[in-house]
């Protein structure tokens, strides 16, 4: 695990290096408060999940990571704009996001929805700016769009919303919600890396990222029922007052550990099929015992 640890970090410290010029760019392109809620809903990101796993599967595929870093650091703001958007009144009305104030709450409710927006469309800026633009290229931003957009993570927030308080919910209504609205975000570096390559691996990528995202879900429900606001970073408990669709209203707390235990041998068991692959089943070890 300490290997992992120390590979984790320098993919992290990768990563922040070249977001930091992304930010002396925003303030240099856009209106002063703008580029500063931008910032302020993208600094201080954690653990940085997807741009670590773009980094890590174009590592083990043989990719330059100079070739990759425009499309983690696109999904990274994809990601942060979701949670902008999430945390608004009309959606999950929450007032802290990674331990701070959400973005909305700090800088006023209009900004924080045009923040998002601009989020959104400075990521696909971001990745059609190489001169040389190929057909990889190309394939990586498709996956972006289309897991991203309202074939993926938007469907995903949509069903969310449609299954609070529902009293139908179904098992296969919960994992439909979460393969969109998370797993999408996470299987979209794993491939995005991958179509860099020229789709190496491609098939056995996406079954494990699926599990992976699933994997992730499961655990974020566990912490949300037993967490607290210091060690989640967010208010906990949120989604059992709004009633929400979770695996643990689904399995109850013991089933849902059995769910995400399912979910992270599954991950193991396809990792063993690609060559390299260590970083990626330490990254797994790491989300099944997370407790932040």
């Amino acid at each position: 695990m300490h290997n992992v640890d120390s590979k984790y970090n320098e993919y992290l410290m990768n990563f922040n290096s070249f977001l930091q010029t992304q930010f002396v760019e925003f303030h240099h392109k856009f209106p002063n408060v703008l580029a500063d809620a931008m910032q302020y809903a993208v600094e201080g990101g954690g653990k940085r999940v997807r741009p670590v796993l773009a980094l890590a599967t174009a590592d083990i595929l043989g990719v330059d990571k100079d070739k990759v870093l425009n499309f983690a650091l696109a999904i990274e703001l994809i990601h942060s704009y979701s949670l902008v958007h999430d945390d608004l009144p009309a959606m999950d009305n929450d007032d802290y996001r990674r331990g701070k104030l959400s973005t909305h709450k700090k800088f006023g409710e209009a900004i924080g929805i045009l923040a998002g927006d601009g989020l959104l469309n400075y990521a696909f800026e971001v990745c059609l700016q190489d001169k040389e633009f190929n057909r990889d290229q190309a394939k990586a931003l498709k996956i972006i769009g289309e897991y991203a957009g309202p074939s993926g993570m938007i469907a995903g927030q949509v069903l969310d919303l449609q299954n609070e308080k529902n009293p139908a919910w179904t098992e296969e209504i919960l994992y439909s919600i979460y393969e969109n609205k998370t797993a999408k975000l996470i299987m979209a570096p794993v491939l995005v890396a991958s179509a860099l390559s020229g789709g190496k691996y491609f098939a056995l990528l996406k079954e494990f990222a699926f599990n992976l995202g699933i994997l992730f879900q499961i655990t974020d429900d566990l912490m949300d029922e037993e967490g607290d606001l210091q060690s989640i970073g967010k208010t906990p408990h949120k989604d059992k007052e709004a009633d929400k669709l979770t695996s643990v209203k689904v399995f109850g707390v013991e089933g849902a550990r059995e769910r995400a235990k399912i979910h992270y041998e599954k991950c193991k068991q396809i990792l063993d099929e690609i060559p390299n692959s260590e970083f990626l089943k330490g990254f797994t070890d790491k989300m099944y015992f997370r407790k932040s």
